[in-house]
C-alpha cells in the first residue's frame, strides 16, 4: 500500500495519536539531540512516547531488513531509504526532511589551528595523533568526511592516522574524550550543551562534500500514530527545531 505525503497531511494529530501510545523508530546517530528535543515536544503535545533506536544508517537498514521491529526509518542519507523501498519494506518512497552539514572538531584545549581549516589541522597533527570519522562503509557522514579530506587536498589518510567510529556519535565522542586529537562530525551534534563545552568547532564549507540530503520513510507496519509522528516531523514547528540544531531545510 502506497501512502503519499498529501495523504499524511489530511488527518489532525489529535484524531489518531492517543496518550500512552508508543512508537518505535530507527534513526541515524547524527539526529540524537534534535530528536531528543522533538520527541519531548511531541510527547508534551500528544502524550505519545517515541522510542528511538540510534545507529549508523547502514547498520540500521540491515537490521530493519533482518526484522528490527520499528515503524519508521530516519536515515542520514537517501540511499539507505532506497534500499528499504527496493526491498518492499516501506509504505512509499519517503520524504526528504533535512540537509546536514559537516564540522571539524578538536578538544577545547587543543593547540591545532582549527580556524585555518581542515588541511592545516591535518598537517599540524603530530605522529601518533588520530583524526576521528564515522565508518564510511556504514555512515553517510563518514563517507562525506572522506570526500572532504579529498577535496581539501589532504587526500586519503593512512590507517594509522584515523580512528573510525561505528557511527557519527561515537566518532564525536572519540574527540570529546581525547581519544582522538581531531575529528569530522555532524554539525548538529556539536550544538548540544553536553558536547559543546568540550570542543572547538569549525563548520566545513559545503563545497567540500556532496549535499547530505536526509530522508525518512514509514515501514509497511507503521501505525496511524506513527503516521502522525512522521507528519509532525515535516511540520513548520518541527522544521524550526531542525534549523536550530544546524540543519538546512530540504530542497
Amino acid at each position: 500500500m502506497m501512502v503519499s505525503l498529501a495523504a499524511l497531511t489530511l488527518t489532525p494529530l489529535s484524531s489518531q495519536a492517543q496518550s500512552g501510545e508508543h512508537i518505535k523508530i530507527a534513526a541515524a546517530s547524527n539526529l540524537k539531540f534534535v530528536l531528543a528535543d522533538l520527541t519531548s515536544l511531541y510527547k508534551q503535545q500528544t502524550g505519545v512516547q517515541v522510542d528511538v533506536n540510534l545507529g549508523a544508517s547502514g547498520n540500521l537498514a540491515r537490521q530493519i531488513l533482518q526484522g528490527l521491529p520499528v515503524e519508521q526509518f530516519i536515515s542520514a542519507d537517501e540511499d539507505r531509504v532506497a534500499e528499504m523501498v527496493k526491498a518492499g519494506r516501506t509504505r512509499d518512497a519517503g520524504q526528504r526532511y533535512a540537509t546536514g552539514r559537516l564540522a571539524l572538531i578538536v578538544p577545547k584545549n587543543s593547540a591545532l589551528p582549527l580556524a585555518q581549516g581542515l588541511a592545516a589541522v591535518v598537517q599540524a597533527m603530530k605522529p601518533g595523533d588520530k583524526l576521528a570519522i564515522a565508518n564510511p562503509a556504514l555512515a553517510p557522514y563518514g563517507l562525506a568526511a572522506e570526500e572532504a579530506l579529498q577535496r581539501s587536498g589532504v587526500g586519503a589518510l593512512a590507517a594509522r592516522q584515523k580512528v573510525l567510529g561505528e557511527n557519527i556519535g561515537q566518532a564525536t565522542q572519540f574527540v570529546a574524550t581525547g581519544a582522538a586529537q581531531a575529528g569530522i562530525t555532524a554539525l548538529a551534534l556539536t550544538t548540544a550543551p553536553e558536547i559543546a563545552h568540550t570542543l572547538r568547532v569549525l563548520p566545513l564549507p559545503e563545497h567540500l562534500h556532496g549535499p547530505l540530503h536526509q530522508r525518512m520513510v514509514l515501514l509497511k507496519e507503521a501505525s496511524p500514530a506513527a503516521m502522525n509522528w512522521h507528519r509532525f516531523l515535516l511540520s513548520p514547528q518541527a522544521q524550526a527545531v531542525f534549523v536550530r540544531h544546524g540543519y538546512a531545510l530540504p530542497q
